[in-house]
């Protein structure tokens, strides 16, 4: 990288940041109780969810014992081909998890056992979108 390029967060951080973020919240942790169970302060797992600081492997490991996942969890949508790019449904992915909806639905749909309700919901979602988005 030259000198002139600006610097900032590395998008392997950043979605591990996100990635954390998003199970924390799934499972309605509160970044205070995430920073006592790894011994760091909420404004330091504040950064980590940012990216704006790295997470060492140490930390890495002892948030995903607290978040009750594997290391590997952090790293899932990331092209092993292409270190720091997110696949594109990685975005998507994001986007869902970061709405208190987005949450419920993830939690709620694998509730559902048979899938033919699972489709009915599903085609009931996709009328919903096609209707609003005809106006």
């Amino acid at each position: 990288m030259s000198d002139k390029e600006p610097r900032g967060p590395d998008p392997i951080d950043i979605h591990v940041g996100r990635r954390i973020r998003d199970r924390r919240r799934a499972l309605e942790i509160s970044q205070e109780r995430l920073a006592e169970g790894i011994g760091v302060t909420f404004q330091q797992v504040q950064k980590y969810e940012k990216g704006a600081n790295r997470v060492s492997a140490s930390k890495l490991w002892q948030t995903a014992g607290v978040l009750q996942t594997d290391i590997g969890h952090f790293f899932e949508g990331l092209k092993a081909s292409s270190p720091g790019f997110a696949e594109a449904g990685a975005d998507f992915v994001h986007d869902l998890m970061s709405t208190s909806e987005g949450q419920q639905l993830a939690a709620l749909c694998p509730r559902i056992r048979r899938e033919r309700v699972r489709r009915q919901v599903l085609a009931l979602i996709k009328s919903l979108v096609d209707e609003e988005a005809e106006g």
